[in-house]
């Protein structure tokens, strides 16, 4: 016989569910965050080059990161939903530990001494020259003491206050119009997140390869530019999310989490 799950096993198992898509996707912006790609040159244009200031030229150059940051954003706005601000910290804290964690680990595994057969079957790339893979492999993941504080102290900041706008719209709007609060919610916190990490990272910390102030400008516009497009594209998916939650929950026990959620909201 079929065994029916209770509410709070459904609960359960949703916020297992949406805790895992939103550290998976959390860790890996911050792993693959260190390259700056070229929007453009990606698609075949040639760098853009829009001149806002005198002396500013703006390229469509944005962190590898941003790729990917828009399902947080979703997972972040579900979590707010169902979870309130309790659901939100626990998952935000516990991706902070395992970033951490990850970067520890990277830091370990740059640090040891590499085998000699290894770099010697990759000593050249693909067109013979000669190649270092060790160096290369540390290059990329040792992003150093600078991104590791800045990248969780953006993303703290970013989480803590999508919370708070997101429960304060919904405090306005008596529950109604998602995408206002979802959507409101990620351009306010990302507005923050998207320059603290790299003025941090690659301006006040950076030492000997510092940014300048036109490039972390530039790249922090296109960086928010991009997460704006997304989380107004992305608003869809809230509501296709929360047809099938609400299917998977039933519509009464949904309503009632999501009211619990409300009651708790910001504070909790």
């Amino acid at each position: 016989m079929k065994q029916t799950l209770s509410i709070e096993q459904k609960k359960n198992n949703l916020f297992i569910i949406l805790g895992s898509i939103f550290i998976t996707n959390a860790i890996l912006a911050e792993m693959i965050g260190v390259k700056i790609f070229s929007l453009e040159k990606t698609i075949g244009f040639a760098p853009a080059q829009l001149q806002l200031l005198a002396d500013f030229k703006l390229d469509f150059n944005l962190t590898a990161g941003a790729i990917i940051w828009p399902i947080v954003f979703i997972s972040t706005d579900i979590v707010n939903e169902y979870f309130g601000g309790k659901g939100v910290r626990k998952i935000s804290y516990l991706a902070a530990c395992l970033i951490t964690y990850s970067f520890i680990i990277l830091f370990i595994a740059t640090s040891i001494a590499p085998a000699d057969f290894w770099l010697n079957i990759n000593s050249t790339d693909q067109n013979g020259q000669p190649f270092n893979i060790d160096y290369a492999f540390n290059k990329i993941f040792s992003q150093g003491l600078a991104i590791i504080v800045a990248s969780l102290t953006a993303f703290l900041i970013g989480q803590l206050l999508d919370l708070y706008v997101f429960h304060s719209i919904r405090k306005v709007t008596g529950g109604k119009y998602l995408w206002l609060r979802a959507t409101g919610s990620t351009l306010v916190s990302q507005l923050i997140d998207s320059f603290v990490v790299l003025f941090i990272a690659f301006y006040l910390l950076a030492g000997d390869h510092k940014w300048t102030i036109s490039q972390v400008i530039s790249v922090g516009i296109i960086n928010y530019i991009y997460k704006f497009s997304m989380a107004i594209l992305l608003t869809p998916l809230l509501y296709v999310a929360h047809h099938f939650i609400d299917t998977y929950l039933g519509l009464k026990n949904a309503t009632k989490v999501i009211e619990e959620a409300n009651i708790k909201g910001y504070q909790d």
